[in-house]
């Protein structure tokens, strides 16, 4: 599955639309994440907590994109962006969409 945030693939033609598919996971805060937080603002740094929370739900909502547009057909998603929202106290959704397509190269393969 060929995922790219740009309106084409690079050496590829769009032969077949699906239309718009989509994957979001609830993220809810961890108390321990919280604490070692609250104590890297007063120091500083990253907060290697929540950068391993954000990178594990951004490949799990890519991962449920890739599969609903496997199931439609296609072999590749364009056009990905990201979005967040805020569900309930200490709870975010992550929530990533693009248009589901299937491309083929100059010799007609997919």
């Amino acid at each position: 599955m060929i995922l790219t945030n740009i309106e084409t693939v690079p050496g590829k033609t769009i032969v077949e639309h699906y239309g718009i598919v989509q994957g979001s996971t609830v993220r809810a805060k961890h108390i321990g994440r919280d604490l070692m937080a609250g104590l890297k603002n007063l120091v500083g740094g990253e907060l290697k907590g929540y950068t391993e929370l954000l990178q594990d739900s951004r490949e799990q909502a890519l991962a449920r994109l890739s599969e609903q547009a496997r199931e439609l057909g296609a072999n590749a998603v364009v056009n990905i962006r990201f979005a967040t929202s805020s569900v309930a106290q200490g709870a975010a959704e992550l929530f990533v969409y693009g248009t589901a397509v299937t491309v083929v190269d100059e010799m007609g393969e997919q």
